[in-house]
């Protein structure tokens, strides 16, 4: 009877201990889970919800711009009195302003364009690198990261000192004697793309280096040995295998791009009309905080929205692989 007791016993705390570790790895699960949530909740959800706020507001001359305020002394009569002030005009200013809807197509337009171009740019170099051998690739894989380590200010700067009408390139070209007249490039759309490609190809590279990198090769030597010329294998192999690197570089560079406004401001000059550029001024030098939060949100949806339906329609496909 005594050692039935001890075995009951020892079972139950054996029990017990697994219970406790099934519990503990059910904490420990929901804990992976809750702390990015927290992280967007804190350094996103509510940014925006304040950038909203400020854009159903309306300017005023005080500190803070715009009315009415959220004060927390005043309570939930404060609040709800300071909701019933909340309206959408800045909202319906922007679509009655052609500056606006000029500015969020432009930028949509040079950021597609600055993207279609690191993209030709950039996959080259991904492919050559994850065609080197193994031990040149790290080497490589700096190289690119490399400009990481400079300020991106410098960097745009150094572009100025290249393309202005007395700057290295039309010196370099004079020298050669391919033109006789300077190359009028700084303050033009031009400049604006050098400088985007510059500063995001490596956006671009890195995503398409690592799906390269992961590619079996010897799917286009077999494809070689059935026939296939080495530029049909490329198209009909490579890059399909490479549309989730090449997907990916393009939304890193995109997205930014579309919101840019150092490169804008110093390359592309007074006249460049992009979206970044146009927030700043509302928010800097006409201090409309309420209208330049408006811009900010339509920009946000602009870019959110797009990407939503992209993810559901990639696993809708994942799915339907399955």
């Amino acid at each position: 009877m005594a050692e039935v007791a001890d075995d009951t016993r020892a079972q139950g705390a054996a029990a017990d201990r697994r219970e406790e570790n099934g519990l503990l790895q059910t904490l420990t699960s929901r804990l992976v889970i809750i702390i990015p949530y927290v992280w967007l909740l804190v350094f996103f959800l509510a940014p925006f919800i304040i950038v909203f706020k400020i854009s159903v507001s309306q300017p005023t001359i005080a500190m803070p711009p715009y009315t009415p305020t959220l004060d927390p002394a005043e309570g939930i009569g404060g609040l709800i009195e300071a909701f019933g002030q909340f309206s959408f005009e800045n909202y319906v200013w922007l679509t009655q302003d052609a500056l606006y809807i000029n500015a969020y197509l432009s930028s949509v337009v040079i950021a597609a364009v600055s993207t279609l171009l690191a993209l030709l740019v950039g996959y080259p170099i991904a492919y050559g690198m994850a065609r080197a051998p193994a031990s040149v690739r790290p080497l490589l894989l700096m190289l690119v990261i490399l400009p990481f380590w400079t300020s991106f200010l410098i960097r745009v700067y150094a572009w100025i000192g290249i393309l202005k009408p007395e700057g290295l390139l039309n010196q370099f070209l004079f020298s050669l004697g391919v033109i006789d007249t300077p190359l009028i490039i700084l303050n033009t759309n031009t400049a604006i793309f050098i400088g985007i490609v510059y500063s995001y190809l490596p956006f671009m590279v890195l995503p398409l280096y690592a799906t390269l990198e992961k590619m079996d090769f010897s799917l286009i030597e077999a494809a070689q040995d059935l026939g296939c010329t080495p530029s049909g294998a490329f198209w009909k192999i490579t890059v399909p295998l490479s549309l989730p690197g090449v997907v990916a570089g393009s939304m890193l560079v995109f997205i930014p791009a579309v919101g840019e406004f150092v490169i804008p401001d110093l390359l592309g000059g007074s006249r460049t009309l992009m979206i970044g550029k146009t927030l700043w001024n509302e928010f800097f030098s006409n201090r409309d905080w309420p209208v330049s939060s408006a811009v900010a949100v339509i920009l946000l949806l602009i870019l959110v929205v797009p990407i939503m339906f992209f993810q559901r329609a990639q696993a809708r496909a994942q799915e339907e692989g399955r």
